[in-house]
């Protein structure tokens, strides 16, 4: 697994999936976790060579001597150094989840280092966009003719209403099927690092007022993508974050979820692929 230095010299791992033509696109993921979940989307990899990043602390990745540098906003500057390290005057970017959140704050950084930006059922933090609990409710109940749906729902219910925490029992409502497949990439997708998921969204993470200013101004390509019955990133949430960026293309897939790559790997790739190049 190919290693570099981040600035402040913690050593950081990245893997290289397939051997697509043309530039490489540098994708981080969600958590913070281990990349290893992200896979090769789907065979997008046949496309486009990927580079995933394990962000600090995760996957093979050292910790850091100063724990705080966990912060979203400071993660920015890993990903510039790997850039760096590939040698890439501009590069294609593609996050998935809560790597949106530093893909969004890169971008508003360095716009001119970005040719085209991805984001997969993206977390909206880093723009100050808030998911109702209704929306979430009402996202959910597209699903209410699954067996699993009464127990995930009253959970569901009990989260929302601050009297319950089990986020394991509305792990369905995350995936567009409740399959052996789709249980074992979410237990993946897992975070193992509690203090790097703490430290994450810490004091001074985020500026959502000026990440949404700079993000107006970032004229590049832009493709979000949402799962149709993604609990964590609905689609109204995801459209509203495409509406921060002038040149931004919204694409709702059918019957997928926080994960589209599994739902349905020959939509996701069609779409991110063509959206590529």
């Amino acid at each position: 697994m190919p290693i570099f230095s981040a600035p402040d010299g913690t050593r950081l791992a990245y893997r290289m999936e397939g051997d697509g033509d043309g530039d490489p696109v540098v994708c981080l993921p969600g958590g913070p976790a281990d990349s290893t979940y992200l896979g090769n989307l789907g065979d997008l990899s046949k496309h486009r060579r990927l580079i995933c990043l394990d962000l600090r602390g995760t996957g093979r990745s050292a910790v850091p001597e100063d724990t705080t540098s966990y912060r979203c906003d400071r993660l920015v500057d890993d990903v510039e150094a790997l850039r760096e390290h590939l040698g890439l005057p501009r590069m294609d970017l593609l996050a998935h989840c809560a790597g949106a959140n530093v893909a969004a704050q890169y971008v508003a950084r360095y716009p001119g280092n970005v040719s085209k930006l991805t984001l997969i059922t993206p977390s909206t933090r880093a723009v100050g966009i808030t998911i109702t609990a209704e929306t979430r409710r009402e996202t959910a109940q597209l699903r209410k003719n699954e067996p699993w749906f009464p127990a995930a729902f009253a959970a569901l219910e009990a989260i929302v209403e601050g009297t319950g925490s089990d986020r394991e029992a509305i792990a369905p409502f995350f995936c567009g099927r409740w399959d052996a497949a789709a249980q074992a990439l979410h237990a993946t997708s897992q975070p193992s690092n509690e203090e790097a998921v703490s430290l994450f969204g810490s004091d001074g993470a985020f500026d959502p007022e000026a990440t949404r200013a700079a993000l107006a101004g970032y004229e590049s390509p832009v493709l979000l993508l949402a799962g149709e019955f993604d609990l964590n990133s609905p689609p109204r949430s995801t459209a509203e974050f495409a509406g921060l960026f002038p040149n931004a293309d919204l694409v709702v897939q059918p019957g997928a979820g926080h994960y589209p790559w599994l739902d349905d790997a020959e939509r996701f790739v069609a779409t991110t692929a063509a959206f590529l190049g």
